[in-house]
């Protein structure tokens, strides 16, 4: 017999995967200001799954990973050295 081997990432997302996904999607989209049945939102959520599926877990950090990789860092004055 064959025996396949899956990565974590190949393996289909369950309620514990989705909720906190949900609630990242929820919060990056109302910040953005983005209507929820846009390509905009799709993009978001396609962000976040591929995230969470790479090992990103922790909400706060997916949601700063999911910002950056909108492009939405608004410009912060230097600090000083």
């Amino acid at each position: 017999m064959v025996q396949m081997i899956f990565k974590k990432s190949q393996l289909p997302l369950d309620f514990r995967d989705l909720e906190p996904c949900q609630h990242v999607f929820d919060d990056r989209r109302s910040t953005a200001d983005v209507p929820r049945n846009s390509e905009e939102a799709e993009r978001i959520a396609a962000i976040v799954v591929k995230l969470y599926r790479q090992g990103v877990r922790n909400p706060e950090q997916l949601k700063t990973m999911v910002q950056a990789a909108r492009g939405l860092f608004e410009n912060q004055p230097a600090q000083a050295a």
